[in-house]
């Protein structure tokens, strides 16, 4: 669970399409032509999709809206939603789609399995972990830094300003699911949660203590760019077991990895369409996100330009995503 969510409930929108993939390698196939029909003929409906606070994320919803938009004709809402805030989505009718989602297993039993408002649509295909790393040049000198028993040995190193004298865990979007206080005080590690605000100053204090080699350690996810941009280390954690996790206030165990998955409202799912086959047929890889997401951070695009690219330049898999 890469853990993030939360804010305000705006109206979104983004289309899917539906069931039994075309064939990949033939572009000018059924499925090409209906999608090409039905973009012509336009109002199909409207599709939201949260977006929740990481580019990661962004990058996928982009590419399922751009598909939605220019091979199946619907209309795509796109609004600013964190994590929880989403879910809730699900039960006022703003949300139709969670495009990525990092386990919430509190989640699911809340809006799928009592309230039945939602639905799991199956994986997207990428594999998520959370988990703290420092600057590999720390790793380099400080070798036996990278199991967290020796963590109090080195707290020194990362104390900063607002960590109140012990050793700093800088965090990101405090919307963020976390498990850091209780890891903290579950493994007596003489550290402080320190919230950066956003996964931005999480990249620019990662970027920032390699290539000036500053002390820092943090909270940080894959997929991502970042690690193909700058060298990072893992810290090994108490390695995870199953339901070592299951009370939040016990956690003394690193994350577990996550097959992310795509949750989307029983009402969509039932009266959807296309635009529900298309997000339930839509998964690729963590190169193929990282990719989007680089564009869209570094490259100076848009996520629909970012998204556009990635589409002409991968025809052979989004074609199996389209209904037939």
């Amino acid at each position: 669970m890469r853990i993030r969510l939360l804010a305000g409930l705006l109206t979104l929108g983004m289309a899917v399409a539906g069931c039994g993939g075309a064939k990949v390698d033939d572009s000018s196939g059924a499925a090409a032509k209906a999608a090409a029909s039905a973009a012509a003929t336009g109002g199909a409906g409207t599709v939201k999709i949260a977006i929740n606070p990481w580019v990661g994320y962004e990058a996928s919803a982009h590419v399922v809206a751009h598909l939605l938009k220019t091979k199946l004709g619907y209309t795509v809402e796109m609004p600013e939603i964190k994590e929880q805030l989403s879910w809730e989505g699900f039960e006022t009718g703003a949300v139709d789609v969670i495009i990525e989602n990092w386990g919430h297993p509190e989640l699911k039993k809340q809006y799928i399995d009592e309230k039945k408002v939602a639905q799991v649509a199956g994986s997207t295909g990428n594999k998520g972990v959370i988990g703290w790393y420092i600057p590999k040049w720390m790793a380099d000198k400080h070798p036996d830094i990278t199991d967290s028993k020796n963590l109090n040995k080195y707290a020194e190193l990362f104390k900063t300003s607002e960590s109140g004298g012990k050793g700093q865990l800088l965090f990101g979007d405090p919307s963020y699911v976390s498990n850091e206080d209780a890891l903290i005080k579950n493994l007596k590690l003489d550290l402080k949660v320190v919230t950066g605000g956003s996964e931005a100053a999480l990249i620019k204090s990662a970027q920032q203590a390699q290539e000036q080699q500053k002390p820092l350690l943090f909270y940080f996810w894959d997929p991502h760019w970042l690690f193909s941009k700058t060298e990072l280390v893992r810290v090994n954690l108490p390695a995870h077991t199953e339901g070592c996790d299951a009370d939040p206030k016990k956690v003394a165990c690193d994350y577990a990895e996550l097959d992310l998955d795509k949750i989307v409202s029983t009402k969509f799912a039932q009266s959807g369409g296309k635009a529900y086959q298309l997000v339930k047929n839509f998964t690729w890889t963590n190169e193929d996100q990282n990719a989007v997401a680089n564009d869209m951070t570094n490259n100076g695009m848009s996520g629909e330009d970012a998204a556009k690219k990635w589409i002409e330049a991968n025809s052979a898999k989004w074609q199996a995503w389209i209904p037939q």
